[in-house]
């Protein structure tokens, strides 16, 4: 039997939320320093990444199509939902926060989350014959609609599923999830790794996005899919797929809202998870531990509207305001890939730093 040759190098885009203009900057940064990955493992935001570098085929033109009025327009059309109201919102947020208990109900990912975001996404249509491979991360549901609010009874939710081509399913044949490992408790994923061949591309990556309280699941066929989230930093995957990996160091996630959610669902401390990721090798690791400060105001924001009632996801009002954001995201990631990638030595030893530091906290 012939063993299916790697990839030479992986570079995952884990998350980044709508902020995923900083990706196309790192992906240009490992291009011009000669680390051009031939492989994108992506999840969350990082798939509309993704999506758009194999489309298309320079730098010019992927921010070009990520700055395009027709993508300011998609993200301006993004409403919320009743069950975005403020005081609703909070008492739930709470009550997540006060159960210790791992995803010990079945979560209502149908009806219950904040923001409508359309089936479809403004991605390019994809080439015929593209020079980046993508694979991208999401997560098969493993219940119906009726079974929502039941108990889970340590039941296995979700199924945690690689959307790619046949090379990247040889690849990961055989392979458990790192998700359904018992280190990480009681769990809701489960043990098989699924992989997917025939997913279209703009079906995996609007499953990708889909975040539970967040956005609704997506349908497929017959069945529904939650998102990247259920492996949004997949290292593991990338050291099975390529002989060299590129991978982001990460802030921790909110003590107060994001790790009830993870254990509310998933069952799964994320900062456990991300303390976990940051403890294993990759060859390059590009610091975007400071995204969120560095962005706080820039972009796509969550406010909250007292005379409406909701939560909101709130653009720039000006087009031109937004092309700037764009601009400085993408510059924010080549600055920090070319920082990473002209010193590799001094990039491990301050990914250790940092990783210490990120593993000293939210524990």
């Amino acid at each position: 039997m012939t063993q299916t040759e790697k990839y030479q190098c992986c570079m995952v885009m884990a998350g980044g939320g709508f902020r995923f203009g900083y990706y196309l900057g790192m992906y240009a940064a490992a291009v011009d320093s000669g680390n051009k990955p031939d492989l994108l493992l992506a999840s969350c935001g990082g798939a509309i990444a993704a999506a758009v570098i194999q489309a298309l085929p320079d730098d010019a033109q992927r921010k070009a199509w990520i700055s395009s009025p027709a993508m300011y327009q998609f993200l301006c059309g993004l409403q919320s939902t009743p069950k975005a109201a403020i005081g609703r919102s909070f008492v739930h947020a709470v009550k997540r926060g006060l159960t210790a208990k791992r995803a010990h109900v079945i979560p209502d990912l149908f009806g219950d989350y904040f923001f409508d975001i359309p089936a479809q996404l403004p991605l390019p249509r994809p080439q015929s014959d593209p020079a980046v491979a993508v694979a991208i991360v999401g997560g098969k549901m493993l219940f119906s609609k009726d079974e929502v609010g039941k108990p889970r009874k340590q039941r296995k939710l979700f199924a945690e599923t690689v959307f790619g081509s046949a090379r990247t399913a040889a690849l990961l044949a055989g392979m458990s999830s790192p998700l359904s490992e018992p280190q990480w408790g009681d769990n809701a994923i489960a043990p098989e790794l699924l992989t997917d061949t025939s997913m279209p591309i703009g079906d995996a990556v609007r499953i990708s996005i889909s975040d539970m309280f967040y956005f609704r699941c997506h349908a497929h066929q017959a069945s529904h899919y939650t998102g990247g989230v259920v492996d949004l930093f997949p290292i593991e995957l990338a050291n099975r797929l390529a002989q060299r990996v590129i991978m982001e160091l990460k802030a921790p996630f909110s003590q107060a809202l994001a790790i009830p959610a993870w254990r509310a669902v998933l069952g799964v401390d994320g900062n456990q998870r991300l303390r976990h990721v940051h403890s294993q090798f990759a060859d390059v690791w590009i610091d975007a531990s400071d995204v969120e400060r560095v962005f706080h105001k820039r972009g796509m924001q969550k406010q909250v509207s007292w005379t409406r009632n909701r939560f909101r996801l709130l653009m720039p009002a000006r087009y031109e305001t937004y092309l700037a954001h764009v601009e400085e995201q993408w510059q924010y990631g080549y600055q920090r890939g070319l920082e990473a990638f002209s010193k590799p030595e001094a990039n491990h030893k301050q990914h250790m730093r940092n990783a210490t530091r990120h593993n000293r906290g939210n524990a």
